[in-house]
């Protein structure tokens, strides 16, 4: 079990399913996965890939068509475990905090999905990704829910939540920190000393991630619907599930 030595957080515990609330849904899995290495792979670069934030490595597994050179981060023990028996030992490991690890190389492709969110100072790891780990020609692909998904105001409106970017007791109960707008998140980016090259939203999003996995137990949903709101994300990426900023080093 990896605790934070700052504040007692088992990051075992944050990423277990708990009553009523689950770690990840199927709609993370089956479609934003997707959708997120198709927004990635025409900006990859050739050469080296770390992920920060592998959990049980089923993203993980989306990067092996592209890079033969993979490390991955990870503060859970458990779910590292379970990676390493999915996806075996050609990939590097890290069990460690982003905070605390130190990692051996610089690479070419740092990717960051749905984690920077649950950090306790975004900041300092965006600095250490620009300041240490990011090789000079590397790209970095940042990833986090969206404050302003339509899904979540429809919460609001519903007196679920209180304001967009709060973060609910369910969240705060798996490790949520902040919960990010585009302009907060590039904000923290610049404050780290990366260059924002390229932001967009990835699906647009008026349904909640439980909804989403009921509907795609049915007919009701299409590829043709998905696609539309893949499509329709780039022109509205204030109201997409998830936000997208890719970034440079900077000076």
């Amino acid at each position: 079990m990896k605790l934070d030595s700052n504040n007692g957080r088992d990051f075992n515990k944050e990423t277990s399913d708990a009553m009523g609330h689950r770690y990840a849904y199927s709609f993370d899995f089956d479609i934003m996965h997707n959708f997120m290495i198709r927004s990635f792979a025409p900006f990859f670069q050739t050469g080296s890939a770390l992920e920060l934030g592998s959990f049980k490595g089923e993203f993980t597994r989306k990067f092996l068509p592209y890079f033969n050179d993979i490390t991955c981060v990870e503060a859970s023990d458990e779910a590292l475990m379970e990676a390493k028996q999915k996806l075996g030992e050609n990939i590097k490991y890290f069990h460690s905090m982003f905070e605390e690890v130190n990692l051996p190389s610089k690479y070419d492709n740092i990717i960051m999905t749905h984690v920077l969110e649950h950090v306790n100072d975004p900041v300092l790891v965006l600095k250490r990704i620009n300041d240490e780990w990011l090789t000079d020609n590397g790209r970095f692909f940042l990833v986090c829910p969206n404050a302003n998904a339509p899904s979540r105001q429809i919460a609001v409106k519903m007196g679920l939540i209180s304001h967009n970017s709060a973060v609910t007791p369910a969240e705060k109960e798996h490790g949520h920190q902040i919960t990010y707008t585009l302009d907060t998140l590039e904000r923290d980016a610049k404050a780290a000393g990366l260059k924002v090259v390229y932001r967009t939203g990835i699906f647009f999003k008026a349904l909640a991630n439980f909804q989403w996995d009921r509907l795609l137990e049915t007919d009701i949903i299409s590829k043709e619907y998905l696609e539309g709101c893949y499509e329709l994300g780039h022109h509205y990426p204030d109201l997409c599930s998830s936000i997208f900023l890719l970034c440079e080093k900077g000076k």
